[in-house]
């Protein structure tokens, strides 16, 4: 229903840029307690390696995602219906342990980082409101029916973030952030994804 993907819209629109300024924030300041005090640094492949190893799965992106699940079951001619509104949130970022490329040029102090695409690492349903329920003559809810209703939501909810872009938000704020990291050392960073990636280290 159209007002369904509206209402989950609205919910992105509002929550998306300062969910996702914190989840960049988080990783920042992670980044600076795990590296200690900075100090200028020439830089090799395993210096890249070593600070991108402390932040193995970049979770660039949290988003709330609001939608309507419609549940229906029937057996032998009983229906049972639910209508649930749920809330999630949906981490998304950039896994490095599925590899990376690294080519460092020392002469013109730039970084070129190959990474596997961003993906939807987590979705975890925080709310679910029951607005209308009615169980069959002889097909009542059980403990199952709750089980299927989260795993539907969960699927929804994924759904809706690639269709609002979050991939494409993780891949933005994964590169600003890598950018950042080697900035003071005096180098510049680009970055790359790659739909495959099959070896770490310089090409």
């Amino acid at each position: 229903m159209p007002w369904r993907r509206l209402a989950a819209v609205a919910v992105v629109l509002v929550l998306l840029l300062g969910a996702t300024m914190i989840a960049v924030r988080r990783q920042t300041d992670a980044l600076k307690a795990q590296l200690g005090p900075h100090e200028r640094t020439t830089i090799t492949q395993s210096v890249v390696v070593e600070r991108m190893r402390a932040v193995a799965r970049l979770v660039t992106s949290e988003t709330m995602v609001r939608d309507v699940v419609t549940y229906e079951n029937t057996w032998y001619g009983s229906t049972k219906r639910s209508i649930v509104v749920v809330t999630g949130r949906i981490d998304a970022g950039v896994n490095l342990e599925r590899g990376t490329q690294i080519d460092i040029d020392e002469a013109t102090k730039t970084i070129a980082l190959t990474l596997p695409k961003a993906e939807i690492l987590s979705v975890d349903v925080t709310d679910m409101k029951t607005y209308d329920e009615r169980g069959g003559l002889w097909n009542p809810f059980t403990p199952a029916d709750r089980d299927a209703i989260i795993r539907i939501a969960r699927n929804q909810l994924g759904r809706a973030a690639y269709e609002m872009k979050v991939i494409e938000h993780a891949e933005q704020n994964a590169s600003t952030l890598l950018a950042g990291l080697f900035r003071a050392d005096g180098y510049t960073t680009t970055v790359t994804f790659a739909p495959r990636l099959e070896t770490t280290g310089p090409r």
